[in-house]
């Protein structure tokens, strides 16, 4: 199993999840350069990280490599604690980040794959950046009376969390008086899988 990623990109989701299952994987570190190249392409058409393959199995987009090695690895919990209802929460929370949370963020990093001029440019920047600001209060009022979203452990759902996380720290998104954000953060930043995930793609 070969993990195609970028660093600090949503990719880190997957590394995460991968040291979670505590099997053997290999990893690819890409560039701007190398994912548009024709070999990766091959893998996926839209130049993206992350892909993930797994012999000749080839698998794009978060979710369901997420729900892939979730299928591979029940033992690992990254959907929960195996119940129905405990993977639909987490696959709840995470289709929110993955859809809203994850999709608004592309018009902080890139507002100019939007619209042209600087002026307007920046006043989406500013229009998303406000949107996030909702939804990180939104994620913040789940935290209430849990270590992660969906309880006591954490899943894929909180690392994906985590690492958007980075992204608004990194733009300076306003999440003053979430008072709950920097505790989970700082629990997921300590946990021994997102460490050794950090550490590998240089992010320590």
């Amino acid at each position: 199993m070969k993990l195609y990623y970028m660093p600090s990109a949503c990719s880190l989701t997957i590394h995460i999840a991968l040291e979670w299952i505590g099997k053997p994987y290999e990893t690819q570190k890409m560039d701007r350069e190398g994912i548009k190249s024709a070999d990766y392409l091959k893998i996926n058409p839209l130049g993206a990280v992350p892909a993930l393959t797994d012999g000749d199995f080839a698998l794009t987009q978060n979710v369901a490599i997420v729900s892939y090695l979730a299928a591979l690895n029940p033992e690992a919990g990254l959907l929960g604690d195996g119940t129905p209802k405990s993977a639909a929460e987490v696959m709840r929370w995470l289709a929110f980040i993955n859809s809203d949370l994850h999709r608004t963020f592309s018009l902080v990093f890139a507002p100019q794959r939007f619209l042209s001029g600087e002026g307007a440019q920046e006043e989406l920047r500013a229009s998303a950046a406000s949107i996030l600001r909702s939804h990180y209060t939104l994620l913040d009022k789940q935290l209430e009376g849990r270590d992660y979203l969906t309880g006591a452990k954490p899943t894929v759902a909180d690392a994906y969390m985590f690492v958007t996380l980075r992204w608004a720290h990194a733009k300076g998104i306003n999440l003053g008086g979430l008072d709950k954000l920097p505790g989970f953060f700082e629990r997921m930043k300590t946990n021994p899988g997102v460490a050794a995930a950090l550490k590998a793609e240089g992010l320590e």
